[in-house]
């Protein structure tokens, strides 16, 4: 018994000092994230748009039902994303699949979110079917002072692919300058090799936004997240934007993407026809990396995660096990997305 104690106290102790607390030090900790949020349509159609492509339309029957549900799962998801150690839902979190701002202002106004203030930066894309990306924001933690939509201006064949632009927003979280860049690359429709060579030009447009804000910023804390359509290990990441997935091997303006290691591990974020793979990422500058210092007096990274709660996976059926998507066949499944959100920890040292 006296044995079990002991055990039961060791625990409690590692687990207090482990987080949010070390050596007697405090530390705020601050949720990034971002959610695939799976064909976030309204119900009305908009004729400048190919949106009655989007599954939301198929819907015959109680289209108004179905939307409210899927707004109502999709904000209790985020509310959760970080909590446990937050304290607070994603102070950032970047969003794709969303057909425009009013579906995103109903968002953030459910009663899961509407007490955390989410401000919204979202542009209007190009894509053909009127998906765009977007970042919402805890005003409280995070000050937007620039934003920008790059449209990655991709050609097959002489004739432009109509994709989603990359949202780049600058501010400051806290008291520091960070950068976030908002993806969702082209998907892989016609197969990956086929395709590759789209997402390779998206990543390369990833380079030429960092190396912008490099010209005035030399060491800026950057990061991309997004749906990448693309593994860790694919060129995209390993050739174009040379991403790195050992500590050890970043050095001054590498991409670090601790994403890799769970790609290694067997981790997804999604399934399609019994693969696995996991497109959803956040990687960021060697700024933002702790590589063993446990200097923490400025905002770095602590951990990389994937939130896949047991509520988000399907229970039965083909889906089993799978990410609970929303829309499947031409009908709701009452599902949240056919992504997992990702999200990292940033913690830094209280003065």
């Amino acid at each position: 018994m006296k044995k079990n104690i002991a055990i039961l106290l060791l625990l409690l102790v590692s687990i207090s000092s482990s987080f949010g607390q070390k050596q007697g030090k405090k530390y705020n900790i601050r949720t990034i994230a971002f959610y695939n949020l799976e064909n976030l349509f309204d119900t009305i159609n908009d004729v400048t748009k190919n949106d009655e492509a989007s599954p939301m339309m198929e819907i015959k029957a109680n289209r108004s039902k179905v939307y409210w549900d899927k707004i109502d799962k999709l904000a209790s998801t985020i509310a959760q994303i970080g909590l446990d150690k937050a304290n607070t839902s994603p102070a950032i979190i970047g969003v794709s699949e969303v057909e425009n701002l009013s579906v995103l202002e109903d968002l953030v106004k459910s009663k899961h979110l509407a007490k955390q203030r989410y401000g919204i930066i979202h542009y209007d894309s190009p894509d053909k079917r009127g998906i765009d990306v977007a970042l919402l924001y805890q005003k409280r933690y995070f000050k937007p002072i620039y934003h920008e939509a790059f449209n990655p201006k991709i050609y097959r064949d002489n004739f432009p692919v109509y994709t989603r632009d990359q949202l780049l927003v600058s501010g400051y979280l806290d008291d520091e300058l960070i950068h976030v860049i908002v993806n969702h690359w082209p998907s892989r429709s016609g197969g990956e090799a086929k395709s590759r060579p789209l997402r390779e030009k998206a990543a390369y447009q990833n380079t030429k936004i960092i190396a912008q804000i490099r010209e005035k910023e030399p060491n800026a804390k950057i990061l991309t997240m997004g749906d990448f359509n693309d593994d860790p290990i694919n060129s995209s990441f390993k050739e174009v934007l040379k991403t790195k997935s050992r500590k050890k091997d970043v050095a001054e303006g590498d991409l670090y993407n601790p994403y890799e290691d769970l790609h290694r591990r067997g981790f997804n974020t999604l399934a399609y026809r019994d693969n696995l793979n996991l497109f959803d990422q956040i990687l960021f500058t060697s700024q933002l990396l702790d590589k063993g210092e446990k200097d923490f007096s400025t905002y770095k990274m602590y951990k990389a995660m994937i939130f896949n709660k047991r509520f988000l996976s399907g229970k039965k059926g083909k889906y089993k096990g799978y990410p609970f998507r929303s829309f499947s066949n031409g009908g709701y499944t009452g599902g949240y997305s056919d992504h997992y959100p990702v999200y990292i920890y940033l913690i830094k040292e209280k003065q």
